[in-house]
């Protein structure tokens, strides 16, 4: 019996996070329809102290607007150096409402001084896909690397100029293709990783139905 496809809403306000969001599930293959956040919904204030709690904020506030279920994601990059921040607050690192060149440049100006062998960083994305009876699935990916010393490359978006990926040739984020940085980024890890925990949860749902 052929099934109508569960239409999930993308969560996020932020254009670029929709579309790699959108990119990876789409390629996993699932039955699902992903839809855009609605225009009159208020954007969620990010006042978690981790990056699992914004995610779960996003996606539970979006799930009770709609009535449908909603995946959100949180991304914070972790430098060494800094004693891991931006962190949680990479987003608005150089002040509330900071564009992303605000906040690689803040990010280059603290780190001017750190050898380039200690330049040692990574991303890390927590992703929840939350249900309007409360049910959810949460997962993370984790991307190592250093931060460049100066931006490079036109691609990508947020820090992607000055993360250059373990495994990644050298390049930044910035310099490679939108599939390329999709296949070992941090949130292509736990979008990948949120697929297979659907796909398992969705076999389960049809099992029970069987007679």
């Amino acid at each position: 019996m052929n099934r109508s496809p569960t239409r999930i809403v993308v969560a996020t306000a932020n254009p670029d996070k929709a579309r790699e969001i959108r990119a990876v599930l789409e390629a996993e293959g699932l039955a699902i329809e992903l839809v855009p956040r609605p225009d009159d919904v208020a954007v969620v204030d990010e006042t978690g102290e981790t990056l699992l709690d914004n995610a779960r904020l996003k996606a539970r506030a979006l799930s009770r607007a709609t009535g449908l279920p909603a995946v959100a994601d949180d991304t914070g990059l972790e430098v060494d150096s800094l004693g891991g921040a931006p962190g949680v607050f990479s987003a608005r690192y150089a002040g509330e409402g900071a564009t992303y060149t605000d906040n690689v440049a803040k990010l280059l100006r603290e780190m001017t001084a750190v050898r380039r062998a200690a330049r040692t960083a990574r991303f890390r994305t927590a992703v929840v896909l939350a249900s309007p009876d409360g049910a959810e699935l949460t997962t993370d990916g984790v991307v190592e690397g250093v931060i460049a010393d100066a931006p490079v490359g036109e691609g990508g978006f947020g820090y992607d100029p000055v993360f250059r990926p373990a495994g990644g040739g050298g390049r930044t984020f910035a310099e490679m293709t939108a599939a390329e940085k999709d296949a070992m980024s941090h949130r292509g890890r736990a979008l990948r990783s949120l697929a297979r925990e659907m796909r398992d949860a969705m076999t389960i749902s049809i099992a029970s139905q069987e007679p």
